[in-house]
């Protein structure tokens, strides 16, 4: 009967229930979860990125064309993010402790979610929903 299901419900659902879990715990500490994305991208490699480039990489992510724009300028406000006279941002201390704190905060939520679920069972069920995306992606590449 589950084979039947439609991948696009529940999926979505996942998607909807997933996010929402996040968010709300992120807002209960006034962040949001575009302004961790900024955090871990000034954070991710061994050079400072440009803000350009943090915005052009994450805004794919965003909900709308400006949100991870404003998410930088919001960490800046905030102290947690400093723009040098380049145009690079960096993590300040208190952006570094912020981004700790958050990693662990989305650790536990990770671990409420993931819950009943082992990691072969998580792998299975990304290693599906790949396959259908890639399914999907090809069909449309070939569609006039």
């Amino acid at each position: 009967m589950l084979a039947g299901q439609p991948i696009g419900y529940w999926s979505g659902l996942a998607h909807t229930v997933v996010t929402r879990h996040l968010r709300d715990a992120m807002a209960r500490i006034d962040v949001t979860q575009p302004q961790y994305w900024v955090l871990n991208r000034v954070n991710a490699g061994p050079a400072a990125p440009s803000r350009a480039e943090v915005v052009v990489q994450l805004t794919p992510l965003a909900e709308g064309p400006d949100e991870i724009a404003r998410s930088v300028d919001q960490l800046v406000h905030r102290g947690w993010l400093r723009a040098d006279a380049g145009g690079y941002v960096h993590l300040t201390e208190g952006g570094e402790a912020a981004r700790a704190r958050l990693r662990a905060m989305v650790t536990e939520l990770r671990a409420v979610v993931h819950e009943g679920v082992s990691d072969e069972e998580y792998v299975a069920a990304l290693k599906v929903l790949r396959r259908m995306v890639a399914n999907v992606e090809s069909v449309e590449a070939e569609t006039p």
